[in-house]
């Protein structure tokens, strides 16, 4: 009988939406006061029942819309909104398909007491440089996440790993209400706070506290995510716990408790499992299993297959995490954000690889197998001040303290074979590594404007303190067979212990020449980066078993100072749909070395550079822009590459610097468009960009005929790479309650190396083409389905005979569902097929793998039952192989297997008035 009842119910529901019908509204703003037109004004339709989204759309630069769609309803309320100027409201009724407004002249608002107050929001507004999402008007499930409606919002994207992009452009930072919220990993926001608390959704540029304080223009090719919770619903508590126990031992548990009260706000978090959930989560399946098997294709034709790492590495990971957070305005000019989080893991990983060594006249082959278990903990701990003085005198202070403690247990066994499979070398080792560090850092900013002109000077102060400790205990046995045989035993205790001192400061003085428009810049940045390096290496001595015997040839004991100092000079200018910028600056750089154990290595030198930097910004409509920057950066050569001691911790790969090697010159320009028209609902954006490289340092490695390697390094010129993206998306909305989005690009990646094999030099050229196209269905409360199809193409070409081009392919299958019926119950599918059709005999070549969830919501959707099922096909693998100019690699490693797992999460929430947002009041006139 309630199957009959189902299905009735289902019939019905299917017949209501087939009697959708369609309508379009057409109009043109102008300004009452200007008659100018009103570009990116928010023409939206609500029902006259619940206020409920039908549709929306934005006037183009002209003041023109066109809002089509479909609908069930007989009548429906439009409203238009612009920013000051008062909301225009109608009731539309249906009964012809198209409804010309003709033109409609908007009016400032003068904030009229006598005008008519009604509730009524914008989906979407445009403000100069942002964009505002009103997060009511996009439906989701109930209990849905930040995450949840950022995937629901047009050119945002959110991949499996939680990863936010905004019309191509990543986004860095989230923000609640201004503020930072645990430090700068996004995913533990968008995945722990829900909906129901949020009113706003803003994206903006990514700025500095002191550019937003001055209001420069950002240089950032990022964007930031701000969620704003209105301040008559921002006091209360809230917040969810869940845990889950499963089969084969495994287990998750998390907790997070949230206390706002304006501006002061409490967060308290903790959570743990050992089904390698990266971070911090509540464990639902597109956020427990996202990250479980995430695919990497790299441009030199590495393919990784769940290669991500989970706290310690990869394996299997049991993660543990806790976290406090404390902000507060403390009056009108001290805002204080603080956070404090621990994070501990336990890994442990079984890994075998099989390697193709090539060299430009022979090649030999190397297997190894390897053993690891890892324990590490981390404790960090931020603060932030921020002082406004007044209007014009801004003072930022960012204290940080990290402490970290790992222990690493160890073994590997390896053998190398020449072309007539004779066993040439093959060695063993074990070692127990403990380590641990302390880094304080310390950043000050003072920014005073002075004049109604734009002008300005900054100070900026960072400090930065490192102290590494370590003990090793090491053993090894090398063997080297063939007409010289030797055997090398070690029995090794290393106390090793680095510190490093880095100071740098930055003056920034603008001044105004047109005023507001126009400006000179003057900027003088010194840094002074000092590093003291101890490594002592003692063998044990077998007449008295300790490990008293000094080892000099493994042992160090340096310092190494890194002094620059940077004059500069710049122009910039803005407008209000376009600014640009271009500084120059000359490096002065002396690198010093001074050798405690090996005086005769003593070295001083002094580098001169020219720097430059410049970008263009062009907004095409308040729906379209565009940017093109081009640098050319100095980087010095390291320590370890221009100290000439010979490191022969590795017998079997030793490694010295080279004193006359130079730094290293990089041209980097990028090229960055995007457009969405939100009255088609299609977005487009793509990017550009290169990097030409001069003296470039790379390895240059020599192997003898028993397959032993030296390496040391030098300049190249020649390397380059470009890599250019593009992306459509489009949505097509059905009905009221049914959208389908596509979503498809590609990207392709050429890069360029000048480098060396067994002392030859040689040129290698990678090609990369890596198309995708994606599909989605989103029926409200009915169901979702998404699946997406990603192919990668690299061609590898050598200009040396004896190496042989290569062509590698990879096929990656994604598909991801849910239904919504009956009520309460929600059935999610993720299942994956990867394909490698490259991987050696004995890898797994492909697998299929799905992991599925059933969840029952009660006590009015605030408890939540789960079932989950990880690797349900039981075929989780992560071969990979990973191919270069150098060597065919492929290799396997330990990877979670199936389990099944039952769980329970609680939520809770008195924020406003039982947690749910209110509605902000507009002005409309008749």
């Amino acid at each position: 009988m309630k199957q009959t009842c189902l299905c009735l119910a289902l019939f019905f529901t299917l017949w209501s939406f087939s009697q959708s019908r369609p309508f379009k509204i057409s109009g043109n703003l102008i300004s009452e006061e200007t008659n100018e037109p009103l570009d990116a004004a928010t023409v939206y339709l609500q029902r006259v029942k619940d206020s409920a989204l039908i549709s929306y759309t934005i006037s183009d630069e002209k003041g023109k819309f066109i809002l089509e769609d479909k609908t069930y309803d007989a009548s429906a309320n439009l409203f238009i909104s612009y920013i000051g100027y008062q909301t225009y409201f109608k009731n539309i009724e249906f009964d012809k398909e198209a409804v010309d407004l003709k033109t409609i002249k908007l009016k400032q608002d003068l904030n009229n007491l006598d005008e008519v107050v009604i509730n009524a929001v914008a989906p979407i507004t445009i403000k100069k440089d942002t964009i505002e999402f009103n997060v009511k008007s996009f439906k989701t499930k109930v209990g849905a996440t930040v995450e949840d409606v950022l995937k629901k919002l047009p050119g945002v994207e959110v991949d499996q790993e939680g990863k936010i992009t905004v019309n191509g452009k990543e986004v860095d930072k989230i923000l609640v209400n201004g503020k930072p919220f645990f430090g700068n990993d996004p995913t533990i926001t968008t995945r722990n706070l829900t909906k129901d608390i949020i009113e706003k959704i803003q994206v903006v540029d990514t700025k500095t506290k002191a550019q937003a304080f001055t209001g420069e223009q950002s240089d950032s090719e990022n964007k930031t995510i701000n969620l704003t919770i209105n301040k008559e619903n921002n006091k209360g508590v809230f917040g969810r716990v869940s845990g889950g126990l499963g089969t084969d031992e495994r287990y998750e548990y998390a907790g997070m408790f949230n206390r706002f009260d304006n501006d002061q706000r409490l967060s308290v978090l903790a959570g743990g499992n050992n089904v390698n959930s990266p971070g911090f989560s509540f464990g639902e399946i597109e956020k427990m299993f996202g990250g479980a098997r995430s695919v990497r294709f790299n441009g030199n034709g590495s393919f990784e297959v769940n290669g991500r790492s989970f706290g310690g590495g990869q394996g299997i990971t049991e993660s543990r995490n806790a976290g406090v957070n404390y902000a507060d305005d403390f009056g009108e000019k001290l805002e204080l954000s603080s956070d404090y989080f621990y994070s501990g893991s336990t890994s442990e990983n079984e890994t075998r690889t099989q390697r193709e060594n090539i060299l430009p006249d022979s090649r030999y082959f190397t297997n190894s197998n390897s053993n690891n278990v890892t324990d590490t903990d981390n404790h960090s701990f931020n603060m932030g001040f921020d002082i406004e003085i007044d209007s014009t005198l801004y003072i930022n202070i960012d204290p940080s303290f990290r402490y970290s403690s790992t222990q690493s247990v160890n073994s590997n066994n390896q053998e190398s074979f020449n072309e007539s499979n004779e066993l040439i070398n093959e060695s063993s080792s074990a070692s127990v590594v403990d380590n641990a560090s302390k880094n304080f850092n310390n950043r000050l900013s003072l920014t005073k404007k002075y004049g109604a002109n734009g002008g300005f000077i900054r100070f900026h102060l960072s400090h930065r303190i490192n102290e590494r400790e370590s003990e090793d205990f090491f053993n090894s046995e090398i063997n080297i067979y063939g007409d010289n045989p030797s055997d090398l035993i070690r029995d090794q205790f290393t106390d090793g212990e680095n510190k490093t001192n880095n100071v740098s400061s930055n003056i920034y003085y603008r001044i105004p020449l047109i005023s507001n428009e126009f400006f000179l810049n003057l900027k003088y940045n010194y840094s002074n980066n000092k590093e003291e390096n101890r490594r002592s290496t003692y063998e044990k001595d077998a007449s008295t078993n300790e490990y008293d015997l000094f080892n000099t040839d493994l042992s160090t004991d340096f310092e190494y100072v890194n002094e620059q100092s940077i004059p500069g000079i710049g122009l910039s200018y803005r407008k209000k749909d376009w600014n640009a910028r271009v500084e120059g600056s000359y490096v002065f750089r002396t690198l010093e070395n001074a050798d405690v154990l090996r005086p005769q290595f003593n070295l001083k030198r002094r580098f001169e550079a020219l720097e430059l930097s410049s970008r263009l910004w062009y907004r095409l409509s308040k729906t379209a822009s565009m940017s093109l920057s081009y640098n050319l950066d100095n980087t010095p050569p390291s320590i370890a590459q221009i100290q000439p001691f010979k490191d022969v911790t590795d017998p079997l790969n030793t490694r010295v610097g080279n004193p006359d090697i130079k730094p290293t010159n990089r041209h980097r320009f990028f090229l960055w468009f995007h457009k969405f028209d939100f009255q088609k609902k299609v977005g487009f954006n793509g990017s550009f960009s290169g990097n030409v490289i001069q003296d470039e340092i790379v390895s240059k490695t020599t192997i003898d005929e028993n397959f032993v390697r030296e390496t040391t390094y030098a300049n190249v010129n020649g390397n380059k790479n470009f890599r250019g993206w593009l992306g459509f998306n489009k949505a097509v909305k059905i009905d009221t309650l049914k959208t389908i989005k596509f979503n498809m690009g590609g990207s392709g990646n050429y890069n360029k190396r000048v480098n060396f094999n067994n002392d030859v030099k040689y040129a290698s050229k990678v090609s990369t083409v890596s198309p995708f196209v994606e599909v989605s269905l989103d029926w409200k409360d009915v169901m979702e389905f998404s699946t997406r199809y990603q192919l990668n193409f690299t061609k590898n070409t050598y200009d040396l005979e004896s190496f042989d081009n290569r062509d590698f392919t990879f096929h990656s299958l994604h598909f991801n569902t849910a239904t919504f019926l009956p009520k309460h119950l929600e059935w999610r599918n993720n299942v994956q097929y990867n394909y490698n059709p490259n991987i050696a005999e004995g890898f797994q070549r492909g697998a299929w793998f799905w992991n599925a969830t059933l969840s029952y919501s009660f006590m009015k959707e605030k408890a939540i039952l789960s079932l989950k099922a990880y690797d349900l096909l039981n075929q989780n693998t992560n071969a990979r192989r990973t191919a270069n100019q150098n060597f065919i690699q492929d290799s396997q490693s330990t990877v979670l297997q199936q389990y099944f797992m039952l769980g329970f999460s609680w939520k809770f929430n008195s924020l406003g008035k039982k947690g749910e947002i209110r509605n902000r009041n507009f002005r409309w006139r008749h």
